[in-house]
């Protein structure tokens, strides 16, 4: 059987090591898993609640439109449910935008390094892919802009971002999506929205009554902790949001994430705290580097991308060894560097002593 030849080279996604892998590797009891992003805090309690109610209803389809889940987000959001795509986490809507607007002879830009599915989706479908260095962690939104041309159809900003956690301020979004052609679809993907505490971060959903070709993706795998169920979503103009639904999977969302997702929502209380302790985890991390002279990025997401000046895998390894799993920055782009996620603060201060002995030693 002949292969798409742009999957030939193509590599799946890589996803950090299981728990119970490590376990019988190393012969460890215990394990700290922070190579994520998950929500160390588990997830609501109504949300548990919800799972459970679902449980006795595994035999039948879910709703095909996630009715209850959608108008729960729509007034969550302040917008209307038409506006709203869901997705088998935002990944599959980050699938769906580039199997209903790319191919061979289209080409669409991104930053790099960012989230690698948005070039992952890229490739499969043909398009040209243009990639646009960070700057100081950063987007450069004027050198994305001069890659664009007749053919370009989505460009990619991801806030915050991911590995680096930084984000794009209002003045300086605002200043770009005035100057992007209207026919190019601007996704701002917001994975890690609600733990941002940025004053200049923007309200990107009041952009949509602005730009027609403005989508926002935002998950409940992060804040909300249902990673396991994988459920997020895309907001855009009704219109698009219709032209790109025969895009979506029939039943992409099942019913156990549909009413967990819905019942998230109604506990704003636990998001407040996880966001309250992820700043005091960050803090942390930020006293760690100063102490050690280490650099670091100043994130705005629930991880931080420590630069440590030596062999990304070498170091996971050794944390690895002592029951930590991070994510070493060598696919990620930045090989002397670790991306960790922020934890509990117990999981924070037990890998921030590992890392100082090791930090320490060399």
């Amino acid at each position: 059987m002949e292969i798409k030849n742009q999957l030939l080279n193509l590599k799946p996604y890589q996803p950090g090591k299981p728990i119970e892998e490590v376990k019988k590797e190393y012969g460890l009891s215990k394990i700290v898993k922070l190579a994520s992003n998950e929500n160390p805090f588990g997830t609501s309690q109504k949300a548990r609640e919800a799972v459970q109610r679902e449980l006795t209803q595994l035999g039948i389809y879910p709703d095909g439109y996630s009715a209850v889940l959608r108008n729960a987000l729509a007034a969550h959001l302040g917008r209307k449910g038409e506006e709203i795509i869901l997705g088998n986490g935002s990944d599959e809507v980050v699938q769906i935008i580039c199997r209903a607007l790319l191919k061979p002879g289209t080409n669409t830009v991104m930053a790099v390094p960012t989230f690698p599915q948005y070039k992952h989706n890229a490739v499969i479908e043909g398009a040209e892919i243009k990639e646009v260095p960070l700057v100081d962690g950063k987007h450069d939104l004027d050198a994305m802009l001069k890659e664009m041309n007749s053919e370009t159809k989505v460009v990619w900003v991801c806030s915050p971002n991911n590995p680096t956690g930084t984000h794009v301020s209002k003045l300086a979004l605002e200043q770009f999506l005035s100057k992007v052609p209207n026919h190019v679809l601007v996704v701002l993907d917001e994975a890690y929205f609600e733990y941002a505490v940025a004053e200049d971060y923007p309200d990107t959903l009041s952009y949509l009554d602005t730009y027609s070709n403005v989508m926002v993706l935002r998950t409940f795998s992060k804040a909300y902790g249902l990673a396991a169920l994988r459920i997020g979503y895309g907001v855009a103009g009704r219109e698009f949001i219709a032209s790109i639904e025969p895009a979506r999977e029939p039943f992409n969302t099942n019913r156990v994430a549909q009413a967990a997702a819905a019942a998230a929502l109604e506990d704003q209380d636990f998001i407040r705290y996880c966001k309250e302790e992820n700043r005091k985890g960050l803090q942390q991390f930020y006293d760690f580097c100063d102490e050690t002279g280490l650099s670091y990025y100043p994130s705005e997401g629930n991880f931080i991308l420590i630069h440590f000046g030596r062999n990304a895998d070498e170091l996971f390894q050794a944390l690895l060894e002592k029951g930590y799993i991070v994510r070493a920055g060598t696919a990620l782009g930045f090989p002397e560097s670790l991306r960790i996620t922020i934890g509990t603060r117990e999981q924070n201060a037990d890998i921030i002593e590992v890392l100082g002995k090791l930090v320490n030693r060399e």
